[in-house]
């Protein structure tokens, strides 16, 4: 039996178990394709507004992004994918096991297993997620005006929660990258009114029982103070909040540095400091590209995508790549691994781009080759200077 036929017997299979109610999930693994860190897709059944969906977590190395489809298209993506995209796949239902494997000899494996007899999972949608952060018995999430007193999420508060666990969920799997002995240092870059500052630090001492000194940098005066109040009230020994901007922060000894959503050049004097401080983890989610922009459309330099940028929407989305694929760049030449991905927060707030260094103590920089991709990209673009190169001195 050829691969096409097997195929089919794993499709006919996964169709007659959604005809007979007996499904229970489907996943597929083994990714082969062209997408980026994607690793696999689980599918299961569930009910939005009353109306059977198939709800997709696709999942990625640093975060997972959930899709409904119908059944026809289901059926379809699997049909499509499998094979190609995916070489494996389990289907189980209620009473069995369906393996399908794809070998590298281009031999198929489809093996049948039974099982003992499996309930059917709810349906429901909305259903508590198992989160890194609980909400109960968190005396900031109260004051954050989160919670009530007793740990119940405000109807209002739902996205901020979500989003607060999400990033958490993003920095844990980042953390795992970097030596953790001995007292760690995070600094929170903007740290605002402390909602990601507050979890990351009940995370890092409560949870992994980490020895972990945490300050968050608000210029906002009122903020700061509020901030202290509720870290004190909540018996956060290690957790304070200091008055004063990025640019003038004494990052030194820091472990972690931490900019979410710094506007323009702060995110660049963010990185900078963590940069300066040898930090093992540098973690930013840059907002505005005003200073690259300006440098394009002052310096207007002719080149292959000339007839994109003509267009005001398409000049802005240049600028942020440029910028951001810089701040990469210069990175690297410090000795930092660099990841640049997209993630989604629960809230279903828009897309936004976050930058990752993590410190390579055992690789040193190609510098002659990353200056020279730093000064075609700078001649190519029209850039006379990037700020964090500036600050930077390179």
């Amino acid at each position: 039996m050829n691969i096409a036929e097997k195929k089919q017997d794993f499709i006919t299979a996964f169709e007659q178990s959604l005809q007979n109610d007996t499904f229970i999930k489907l996943s597929l693994g083994n990714y082969k394709g062209a997408e980026e860190n994607l690793k696999n897709i689980y599918i299961k059944k569930t009910l939005i507004k009353r109306e059977e969906k198939f709800s997709f977590t696709f999942r990625y190395k640093t975060k997972d992004i959930v899709k409904n489809f119908s059944r026809q298209e289901t059926v379809a993506y699997v049909l499509n994918k499998l094979a190609t995209d995916f070489h494996a796949a389990t289907l189980q239902t209620i009473s069995s096991d369906l393996q399908f494997e794809l070998l590298k000899n281009q031999k198929i494996l489809l093996k049948k297993s039974d099982t003992a007899v499996r309930t059917r999972p709810s349906l429901e949608h909305d259903k508590a997620k198992n989160r890194l952060l609980a909400s109960r018995n968190k005396p900031y999430l109260h004051q954050l005006k989160i919670t009530d007193e007793d740990g119940n999420v405000y109807k209002n508060a739902q996205d901020k929660y979500r989003q607060i666990n999400h990033y958490v969920e993003i920095l844990s799997s980042l953390i795992r990258d970097i030596p953790t002995a001995g007292k760690l240092k995070v600094a929170d870059m903007g740290s605002g009114k402390g909602y990601l500052t507050f979890a990351l630090y009940d995370y890092l001492s409560n949870v992994l029982k980490l020895d972990a000194d945490v300050t968050g940098i608000e210029f906002r005066k009122d903020l700061v103070d509020l901030c202290n109040q509720i870290a004190q009230e909540s018996s956060f020994e290690q957790l304070h909040f200091e008055e004063g901007t990025i640019a003038d922060f004494n990052s030194s000894g820091t472990n972690i540095l931490i900019a979410l959503h710094a506007c323009d050049t702060a995110t660049d004097d963010a990185i900078y400091k963590g940069i300066s401080a040898g930090s093992d983890l540098i973690v930013v989610a840059p907002c505005c590209h005003k200073q690259i922009r300006r440098e394009i459309e002052k310096n207007k330099a002719e080149n292959d995508i000339g007839f994109l940028t003509r267009y005001g929407i398409f000049l802005e989305r240049q600028a942020e790549m440029v910028t951001d694929g810089i701040r990469a760049l210069i990175l690297e030449y410090f000795g930092y691994k660099t990841k640049v991905f997209e993630f989604i927060s629960d809230a279903h707030t828009p897309k936004n781009v976050m930058i990752v260094g993590i410190r390579n103590q055992r690789d040193l920089p190609d510098r002659e080759l990353i200056l020279k991709k730093l000064q075609d990209a700078k001649q190519y673009f029209g850039i006379d200077y990037h700020h964090l190169e500036k600050m930077t001195g390179i």
